[in-house]
């Protein structure tokens, strides 16, 4: 199955190994194909990273389209939107910025949509740090706590929803689920993406390939922004498989086991149990990924499954996020509303005669 595809990236600002990434999904060994990468401003970061490329590839279909369109608080989807409409093609391939791939990429996720039943084909992703211990503290979150948890909810499950990481579909798959312009003002635009095509009574695959993300995190505040969005996100989406998700951080549940009892014969060995368990886990999802830098990976677990224990905490105390430098907030329905600094608060409608009180969402667009 090689029909030809539309690739579409929506770009904004540069991040580490950006032209990589994109670079990677201009040289596919795929029969036609066209790349049209997005921005909302001319003098936009990535623009000149984009024009770099469209010369170095002269052969290939690459486009620069700019559109400040706005269709909702997610900038992202008004910008798919705008994409969407430019391709040339029906079978669109989404992918993030951040992603990385092979040559062979397309070829993978393309094939599963020959079968009229599918209408989504998504991918897992595996973290790649750039440098510092930020990177790698990023990097490990996906690896060995988002891709095994990932692995084994679509092992025993069916997969009802999509990862930004990839999403191929056919345009009248996106059409019959209201197009980009349905998803205008959900932070989690892939996750609905992928479940309202499943509710279509349409299949959404898991592709084999595994893409590679780059975390390129540099400061402690960088991480915990970007994990605090995904775990309030999370909460969104899947608020019970969540809150049940505690159980996973063993080792700093332990530690604080043994602060509260002391120093006992049970207490030590559940210390020593999680410790053990969790340095193999680690090891192993490093082999089995090819990971670089798995011995420092495996000296870090305890740091990492105690920010993690943080974060999961922290995600229960508000519902603000901060996303490409703006800040936001999230309803109970994961839609996306303009940062007005009391975000957990709803503005009340004038009441009426009667004693019925209308409650009404504020921000729900720029």
């Amino acid at each position: 199955f090689h029909a030809p595809v539309s690739v579409l990236k929506p770009l904004c600002g540069v991040d580490d190994n950006l032209y990589e990434n994109l670079r990677s999904f201009c040289d596919q060994e795929y029969p036609s194909y066209q790349v049209l990468f997005g921005v909302r401003r001319r003098d936009d970061p990535a623009v000149p990273v984009v024009r770099r490329l469209i010369k170095e590839f002269p052969e290939r279909d690459l486009s620069l389209v700019v559109s400040d369109l706005c269709l909702g608080t997610n900038a992202k989807v008004s910008l798919l939107a705008t994409l969407s409409r430019r391709a040339r093609y029906d079978t669109l391939v989404i992918a993030d910025s951040d992603i990385r791939v092979g040559r062979e990429y397309l070829n993978v996720v393309v094939s599963p949509l020959a079968d009229r039943r599918v209408g989504l084909v998504t991918c897992l992703y595996k973290g790649m740090p750039t440098r510092g211990v930020w990177s790698v503290l990023g990097a490990m979150f996906i690896n060995e706590w988002f891709f095994p948890s990932a692995v084994v909810a679509t092992t025993f499950g069916r997969v009802a929803y999509a990862f930004g990481a990839t999403i191929a579909c056919q345009r009248r798959t996106l059409t019959g689920i209201g197009g980009f312009e349905s998803l205008a003002h959900d932070l989690a635009d892939d996750y609905v993406l992928g479940a309202r095509v499943a509710r279509q009574g349409l299949r959404v695959v898991l592709s084999p390939y595994v893409v590679e993300t780059v975390v390129a995190d540099r400061r402690l505040t960088a991480l915990w922004d970007h994990e605090l969005r995904w775990a309030r996100t999370l909460r969104t989406v899947r608020p019970i498989g969540y809150l049940l998700s505690a159980v996973t951080y063993g080792l700093p549940l332990s530690l604080l086991f043994v602060a509260v009892s002391g120093l006992g014969r049970l207490s030590l060995l559940l210390v020593v149990t999680h410790l053990i368990l969790r340095l193999l886990t680690s090891y192993a999802v490093g082999r089995v990924l090819d990971l670089p830098r798995r011995g420092l990976t495996v000296l870090l677990s305890p740091a990492r499954d105690t920010l993690s224990l943080a974060l999961w905490l922290a995600s229960f105390t508000g519902r603000a996020i901060r996303w490409r430098g703006q800040r936001y907030w999230v309803d109970r329905k994961g839609k996306l509303h303009r940062y007005d600094g009391r975000p957990e608060r709803r503005r009340r409608a004038p009441r009426p005669r009667a004693s019925r009180v209308i409650r009404a969402h504020g921000g729900n667009g720029p």
